[in-house]
């Protein structure tokens, strides 16, 4: 199609980069320009993903350093490098992109905080901070379209946890203390093989990790303060599902005012009216009815003076690759929800 927008992946060998090239290719106005991987430069794309090759062929990996031949007219780049390594690598495909209209959402953590002193003090020494204030982080939920060109994407679990906190804390329903329990699937933890992800230990297993101390907390947190302008704090707790994608995630806080749980159900509902993917539910959601997809559902639980909120998304795409592609629709002027309605699996 003539007005396709030339779309390139920095760090698309990893399962976040390999979700953005499939939903690339099932998009009607992206066209895949370039797969950066070092690691796999050269090789066709489908020896890393098979399950790809209908989509993409023989199309190959490239190097950064055969980059520049396609940084021209309008582009679309994802970064879907490590935390660390992203800015940097953003950085000088900018440099070298300097005639060119780009748009950039990156899915790692190095453009969640506004400061390079936030941001360090979680991650250690940020790679690009000349480039801070190019960038917004949020989801788009709970964001107008600014007139940043850049977005940094939230973590996986901090999207789950936002969807919950950032309407509690709007709409001034709690107290800023917030609980929050959450389980990931194994593909939370990465291509590369670890304890964490061997199968005979996570498969019929649960067991928290980093409880109280996890990355994503000081990004909620930051995020929360930025769009409701409420300083609140988040006791967080992870846990390692025996399941390979999604996320459901529990929020507890106390009510300000005892509240009826139909209540908050239509507060919720209301709050969300206008978004295609996220749906507040009667009773509790179920992790399969999300998974495989861009959707989130939510549901809620009181006691009187306590609320429950419980959230449900795909990890890899809600999460990253579908949240950065719902950003990046935005940022090029198209439908929200251009190549993201695909449902669940549902039993995958």
């Amino acid at each position: 199609m003539s007005d396709t927008v030339k779309t390139v992946v920095i760090g698309s060998s990893g399962y976040v980069g390999g979700e953005l090239l499939r939903l690339i290719a099932g998009h009607p106005q992206l066209e895949l320009a370039a797969a950066v991987s070092e690691s796999n430069s050269g090789m066709p794309i489908n020896s890393v993903f098979p399950h790809l090759h209908n989509a993409l062929g023989e199309q190959c990996f490239i190097g950064p350093d055969e980059l520049q031949q396609h940084l021209h007219g309008k582009i679309a780049i994802f970064s879907a490098a490590p935390h660390g390594a992203s800015a940097g690598m953003i950085a000088d495909v900018l440099a070298q992109a300097k005639d060119a209209d780009v748009r950039v959402v990156d899915v790692s953590a190095d453009f969640r905080f506004a400061d390079s002193a936030s941001y360090s003090a979680v991650y250690g020494e940020h790679g690009a901070p000349e480039l801070l204030d190019q960038f917004v982080c949020g989801l788009p939920e709970h964001m107008p379209n600014t007139e940043h060109t850049s977005v940094g994407h939230p973590g996986c679990f901090a999207t789950a946890m936002l969807l919950a906190a950032v309407p509690l804390l709007q709409l001034d329903l709690i107290e800023p203390e917030l609980n929050a329990f959450g389980i990931t699937g194994s593909t939370g933890s990465g291509q590369a093989p670890s304890a964490g992800t061997h199968h005979p230990v996570r498969n019929s297993n649960l067991y928290a990790y980093k409880p109280l101390e996890h990355r994503h907390a000081p990004e909620v947190v930051a995020i929360c303060k930025a769009l409701t302008g409420k300083n609140s704090t988040l006791n967080f707790i992870p846990h390692s599902g025996p399941f390979a994608r999604g996320i459901h995630m529990t929020v507890q806080a106390k009510l300000k005012q005892p509240r009826a749980t139909e209540e908050l159900v239509a507060e919720f509902t209301d709050f969300y009216n206008h978004n295609e993917f996220v749906t507040v539910v009667s009773g509790q959601p179920k992790l399969k009815d999300v998974t495989c997809s861009n959707y989130s559902q939510i549901g809620i639980a009181t006691n009187g003076d306590t609320v429950v909120v419980f959230t449900v998304i795909d990890n890899l795409i809600k999460g990253a690759a579908g949240g950065a592609v719902q950003w990046m629709n935005r940022k090029l002027g198209f439908d929200e929800t251009l190549g993201l309605t695909t449902p669940g699996s549902g039993w995958g």
